[in-house]
């Protein structure tokens, strides 16, 4: 079993950056209005939605490193 480093957190970070950036870069006016929605959106909804992401990241994380 690997550790966890601290090279391993910069770089998912490194990567959720470039994501993003990718994506505000190639589709503005859709990540605009994707961010409107999400301030429309009730806490109820985003906490769902945040939760299960953060599940399905830590799946994935764990199905990589297994």
């Amino acid at each position: 079993m690997k550790s966890f480093g601290y090279g391993d957190l910069i770089v998912g970070v490194g990567m959720v950056l470039v994501l993003e950036g990718l994506l505000f870069a190639a589709l503005p006016a859709w990540m605009r209005s994707a961010m409107k929605s999400v301030l429309s959106s009730p806490d109820n909804i985003l906490r769902a939605v945040g939760l299960a992401s953060a599940v399905i990241g830590l799946l994935l994380i764990w199905l990589v490193r297994h």
